[in-house]
Formats: C-alpha cells, structure tokens, sequence
C-alpha cells in the first residue's frame, strides 16, 4: 500500500463554535480513534487532495505534535453544496491486527473473448478486503488474458495469502459478454448446417 505523510495540529478546543474557526483558517478538524484514547487535530486542507481525490488508498504517517501515528482512511464528511471537506475520521493502524479498506479492480491483458468479438465489462470498479495494512496491495490486478466469452471473474474465483476479500461471493466483478456481432457470427456459421442436413438425408 502507498504511503503518505500528513502534517497535524493538536485540537485544544472542541465545539461547533472551535470547529468553524478551524475551517476559516483552511484546515480540516479529523479525528484519530482505534486502539488508545481518540484524537482531536487538525490539518491543512491542501494536503488532503493527495489521497483524497484519488482512487489509490494509502497508508498514513500522521505527524501530530512530533508523534508519529499510522492511520488509514475511516470515514470522510463533505459539504452536501459544495463537496469541500468539512470532518475525516482515521483510524489507528496497529501492527498484527487486520484492517478493512476498498481498493480499485484494474485488469491486464487482452482478454480471448475480446478477440472474439465480445465484450468485456467490469462490474466492480472497487472491492473490499481485510488484512494488515502494510501487506494490502495498492490495488487489486486482474489478468483477463483467458476469459472468453460468457465467463465471468468472481469474489469467490480469488484466493490470496495476505488478505480475505469481504464483498459477497457470487458477486461479479469482470464478464465477457456476447455482443450483437458474435450473435450474428454464430447465426451465420449455423444456417448453412441446417439448410445440407435435409439434402444429406436423401
């Protein structure tokens, strides 16, 4: 997994009144909670478009008064207007005890079915899955290069050592359909059989 670093103030005072001054001086109140007591601080709101506005997900160094804190991504409150970012929530990373995350699908090579014809889709563009974070991919990469027309790749098709996928099993996250042009092809390759079987029989 990436990894970012993040600059944090420690929050004095609480409060809507406290929280409002902080968003005038462009930072953005979060909180740090997991294992230990919860955080309060406060960070500048140009760093969070690093991991924020990105499908990547990443592991936190979060500096908060010379203390050094590993986090990930809990939870992030936009303004329903204007999408600014008004809360995050992190969650404490601690070595051995596993972590849920979503990470983007991204998939390799020129799929069979393709050269078929057919079409490939991805159903899932994110999925979930838990483990240590500092043993989570960046992202989940798939290898298409069998997949043929009118298969399918699921949750439950993928095995891994450092991670247990949480989306459920039958869940798809990549098919090869049958297009329009295939139909046909198979249409016409079928029809001189069915007009010879008669005249064989004779």
């Amino acid at each position: 997994m990436k990894t970012f670093d993040l600059n944090g103030t420690l929050r004095t005072e609480l409060g809507k009144k406290a929280t409002k001054k902080v968003r005038k001086e462009e930072s953005i109140p979060c909180i740090l909670y997991g294992s230990g007591e919860p955080i309060h601080f406060m960070a500048n709101a140009k760093e969070f478009g690093h991991i924020v506005y990105t499908p990547s997900v990443y592991l936190l160094n979060i500096n908060i008064e010379g203390t050094i804190h590993q986090a990930i991504i809990q939870a992030i409150q936009f303004h329903p207007v204007s999408d600014l970012i008004l809360h995050m929530d992190f969650l404490r990373v601690v070595e051995g005890q596993p972590v849920s995350v979503s990470i983007p699908v991204q998939l390799e090579g020129f799929a069979k079915g393709v050269q078929q014809g057919g079409k490939l889709k991805m159903e899932m563009k994110r999925v979930k899955i838990r483990g240590e974070a500092t043993k989570l991919p960046d992202a989940l990469i798939l290898d298409v290069t069998e997949l043929e027309v009118g298969l399918t790749i699921k949750v439950r098709d993928l095995k891994y050592d450092d991670f247990t996928m949480l989306d459920p099993k039958n869940a798809v996250i990549v098919s090869l359909k049958t297009t329009r042009a295939v139909k046909g092809a198979v249409g016409t390759e079928e029809a001189p059989a069915a007009v010879a079987a008669p005249a064989a029989k004779k």
